[in-house]
């Protein structure tokens, strides 16, 4: 397999504390990624890049979920399927962030919902950061 970045890798990082969380129900974010994170003996590279990312959902996820909200129109956030709901609030963190250019945040969680979720998981994932990056400002 061919080497990836840090920061890819660390958002797949990201994904799965933030899917381990979404699971759980009930427990502490910061709790849960470093559980997972440790179990997985995830890099201190990779800590490094996808803790505040995982760190701003756990502080504004309301805030991020109202972002979503308006820009996923007719699709209630619990009826979203989890990796594509985690996969937006990853994205929402960085687009808050932002340090990384939206482009590279939109085609690294499509990338990320089609090796997770689906084909169909990536084309609407593209579509409702598109829109949330031009709501924010940020294309």
């Amino acid at each position: 397999m061919a080497r990836t970045r840090v920061e890819t890798r660390a958002r797949a990082r990201a994904l799965q504390a933030l899917y381990a969380w979404d699971m759980r129900g009930n427990q502490e974010l910061a709790r849960v990624a470093t559980q997972v994170w440790d179990d997985m003996s995830i890099t201190p590279e990779e800590r490094t890049v996808a803790g505040p990312i995982v760190r701003l959902v756990g502080q504004q996820l309301a805030s991020i979920d109202a972002q979503l909200v308006q820009v996923t129109t007719n699709w209630r956030l619990e009826r979203i399927g989890a990796i594509e709901r985690c996969v937006l609030r990853i994205a929402a963190a960085e687009l808050t962030i932002g340090e990384t250019p939206p482009k590279v945040i939109i085609q690294e969680s499509v990338t990320l919902a089609e090796r997770y979720g689906s084909a169909a998981s990536a084309k609407f994932v593209n579509g409702v950061l598109d829109a949330l990056a031009r709501k924010m400002g940020r294309m």
